[in-house]
């Protein structure tokens, strides 16, 4: 078990529309410094099959899209990156993006994600979260398919706030 820091900023602007709250990076993800690094995470394939273009510049491609990323947890003890060992959980301010960009929906991905959202940000922000499956390589059961017919909900949203 060790104690990890959450090592990434934030990415958003004041245009960002929709906050994606992961759990906490992963060891890959904190090596590289980006969300959702390693190799086998499907988040990016999956943003590149519903807005159907290659992302070259995660960071750039996000604020393009009005998306703010981050995670749910600021610091916590855990073996590996398995989000089933996290104990002593310390919850991320999400005031950093709440107040300065114009977050209209707010994505958990995975249950541990959704999880600590309820227990921590939910009573302070009183704002509901949409929880989507994790496109973790732990989550094999849900094909890379089955999350990008599961993640449109981003795009309505989205094209909802465009109109």
């Amino acid at each position: 078990m060790n104690h990890v820091i959450h090592s990434i900023d934030p990415w958003f602007d004041e245009h960002s529309e929709i906050l994606i709250l992961g759990s906490m990076p992963s060891i890959t993800s904190r090596q590289k410094g980006y969300f959702y690094a390693h190799p086998k995470n499907r988040f990016w394939k999956v943003l590149e099959c519903l807005f159907k273009e290659t992302i070259e510049n995660k960071k750039e491609f996000c604020l393009k899209h009005h998306i703010a990323l981050w995670d749910t947890i600021s610091s916590c003890d855990i073996h590996s990156s398995s989000d089933a060992s996290m104990k002593h959980i310390v919850p991320n301010d999400l005031s950093l993006i709440l107040n300065k960009a114009s977050i209209k929906e707010i994505f958990t991905l995975g249950k541990k994600s959704h999880e600590v959202y309820q227990k921590y940000m939910y009573p302070k922000y009183k704002k509901e979260d949409i929880c989507l499956s994790s496109t973790s390589p732990a989550n094999a059961q849900k094909s890379l398919e089955d999350l990008v017919k599961e993640y449109t909900i981003i795009l309505e949203v989205l094209n909802k706030n465009c109109k």
